[in-house]
């Protein structure tokens, strides 16, 4: 399996997607049993529904449902294109050296990312800031920041979840910054050097704090860690084409 078709079966898996597709009944093969609940998840042979009874997640093999209710999760719910994407991808399908024209039309294709505004503002404010993570990792969304080389080709990508407050640090960025660790390490193997969660007493305003390094078999590098900006603090992950080497954590 290739890393880009890597990263969308397990961002999937890793952020629990919700299919928003609402509560309906769901019969057994001969439609004498059934149960109502919400669609979460589907994959090639089974579903994952939150049941409406007692609010648990239950799965169910699609052999097991009513031929129209299956009928039903293809027409509205397909499994996701399976076409064996790039092997330089590093996130989604972007790739390092991607023109700003391939970015944007690979971001809009995506189906991990969404615009958070109308494609007019993009060209006053470029792509930063306006591409986010469909689904969250942990608890916490993230946008999507770019820097270019001076020809303008791809040479970083910025994940950045939303700054919270500095009484959020522990109960709600700790738990999501595990979450990424979790699935960098699936994605990547073991990293170079790796740390704990940072202490928010480490980070002076405006600095970013890496706790982890990874390096992309393709080229480059991958960094988690934790940022403040003023009284606000939020998890990033920055893929760059630079081999950045492991230094110590004090």
């Amino acid at each position: 399996m290739t890393l880009a078709l890597q990263f969308a079966s397990l961002f999937l898996i890793a952020s629990a997607p919700n299919l928003h597709a609402g509560p309906r009944e769901w019969k057994s093969t001969d439609g004498q049993r059934s149960t109502e609940g919400e669609l979460l998840n589907r994959d090639a042979t089974s579903i994952t529904i939150l049941r409406t009874k007692d609010s648990k997640q239950l799965t169910i093999r699609l052999e097991q449902l009513h031929p129209n209710d299956r009928t039903w999760i293809d027409t509205h719910h397909p499994l996701a294109d399976t076409t064996t994407p790039d092997e330089s991808a590093i996130f989604d399908t972007l790739s390092f050296g991607d023109s700003r024209e391939t970015a944007l039309a690979k971001l809009k294709a995506s189906k991990f990312v969404e615009m958070t505004t109308h494609e007019t503002f993009i060209g006053r404010s470029g792509l930063n800031g306006i591409f986010r993570t469909r689904q969250k990792i942990g608890s916490l969304s993230a946008m999507l920041y770019f820097d270019w080389r001076e020809n303008g080709m791809l040479k970083e990508i910025t994940l950045q979840t939303d700054p919270l407050p500095a009484d959020a640090y522990k109960q709600e960025l700790e738990p999501s910054w595990k979450a990424f660790v979790e699935l960098l390490d699936t994605l990547h193997g073991k990293p170079v050097q790796k740390g704990p969660f940072p202490r928010m007493a480490t980070l002076a305003d405006g600095s970013f704090f890496p706790s982890h390094l990874w390096k992309l078999e393709s080229g480059g590098s991958i960094l988690l860690g934790t940022a403040r900006d003023g009284a606000r603090y939020q998890i990033v992950v920055r893929f760059t084409e630079k081999m950045i080497q492991p230094v110590e954590i004090p």
